[in-house]
């Protein structure tokens, strides 16, 4: 975390909770890193007003879990502009940008899970939470540095 990062709280289902911890833990990374990578991810596929109606759809269903998320400041500042979107299309006023988080999470959860787990890992080049991802296998013998 740094000092520039904003913490949201976000509303999630159980499920949608245990599947992203599932993939922090396989990315090697924290929950927030993984969530930043998602919403890199879904909001440019977000670049017209058509494409706010799954936003919509997933507005329409509350999440009763609450998770604390921290983002870097310039991923935050999208978040109104897409809550904006949103409501300009005919749907309810998302209010904080909280709202537009969840929304937006919500909809890159919903893809499959080793769909997501695969842009994880495209996103970092095979790395793992910014790391070489190793894997030592069977008679792997490891080098004193």
């Amino acid at each position: 975390m740094d000092c520039d990062d904003v913490m949201l709280t976000v509303r999630i289902t159980a499920v949608e909770r245990a599947l992203l911890r599932d993939l922090a833990r396989g990315h090697g990374g924290d929950v927030s890193e993984v969530v930043v990578d998602g919403l890199l991810e879904v909001i440019p596929a977000l670049h017209d007003d058509a494409s706010a109606l799954p936003l919509r759809r997933v507005l329409a269903r509350p999440g009763p879990c609450a998770l604390t998320l921290w983002l870097p400041a310039p991923v935050a500042d999208l978040l109104p502009l897409l809550g904006e979107r949103i409501a300009r299309t005919g749907g309810p006023s998302t209010g904080p940008a909280s709202a537009a988080l969840s929304a937006a999470l919500r909809l890159w959860l919903a893809g499959d899970r080793d769909g997501l787990a695969a842009g994880l890992a495209r996103l970092h080049g095979g790395c793992a939470g910014g790391r070489a991802a190793v894997r030592p296998g069977p008679g792997t013998v490891w080098a004193a540095a």
